[in-house]
C-alpha cells in the first residue's frame, strides 16, 4: 500500500501516520527577556536585531538569531524591492492616465503585502514559533544553525 494512503482500498479502515515532529518553539528566557518577547522584538525596526545579533547573552540564543536576521533579510528585500518598484515608476509615470495609476497601485499593495507579512512575523514569534518566510527564512535559518556554539 502506499505511504501516502488514507484508508485502506479493501476495507475503507483509516490508516495511522506517524506522528509529526512538532516545531521547535520558544522555552524559557534570554537575559531579563523571554524568547518569545525577545523575537518579537527583533521585528521592530532593525535595531533590536542588530543588538540581538552582536550582545552577548542574547547572540548565543538560536530562537533570537533566527528572527533578527530573518528581520534584517526582510529589511533588506523590502529596500531592493522598493528601489525595483521606483526604477520602474519612473518609467511607467511617462504613461499618461495609466502610469501613475498603476505605480500607486503597484506600492499600495506591495506595502500592504509588507505590513500583513510583519505582522504575522510578530505574531508568530509572539506564540514562540520559528515561522520561516519563503525565501528568506532558509538563509536566516541556516546562520541561526551555522553559528550556533
Amino acid at each position: 500500500m502506499p505511504e501516502t494512503s488514507a484508508f485502506c482500498p479493501a476495507c475503507g479502515r483509516t490508516i495511522e501516520s506517524p506522528p509529526t515532529p512538532s516545531p521547535q518553539r520558544a522555552q524559557g528566557s534570554v537575559g531579563w527577556l523571554p524568547e518569545n518577547i525577545g523575537g518579537a522584538l527583533a521585528y521592530f525596526t532593525f535595531l533590536p536585531a542588530l543588538l540581538f545579533l552582536v550582545l552577548e547573552p542574547y547572540k548565543q540564543n538560536r530562537f533570537l538569531r533566527f528572527h533578527s536576521v530573518q528581520c534584517l533579510l526582510l529589511w533588506a528585500a523590502a529596500a531592493v524591492a522598493g528601489s525595483i518598484i521606483r526604477l520602474i515608476g519612473l518609467l511607467l509615470v511617462a504613461i499618461p492616465v495609466a502610469g501613475p495609476l498603476a505605480v500607486v497601485l503597484v506600492w499600495a499593495v506591495s506595502a500592504i503585502f509588507l505590513v500583513i507579512a510583519w505582522l504575522v512575523l510578530v505574531v508568530k514569534a509572539l506564540q514562540g514559533e520559528m515561522f520561516r518566510l519563503p525565501i528568506i527564512g532558509g538563509f536566516a535559518e541556516k546562520h541561526a544553525e551555522m553559528t550556533q556554539l
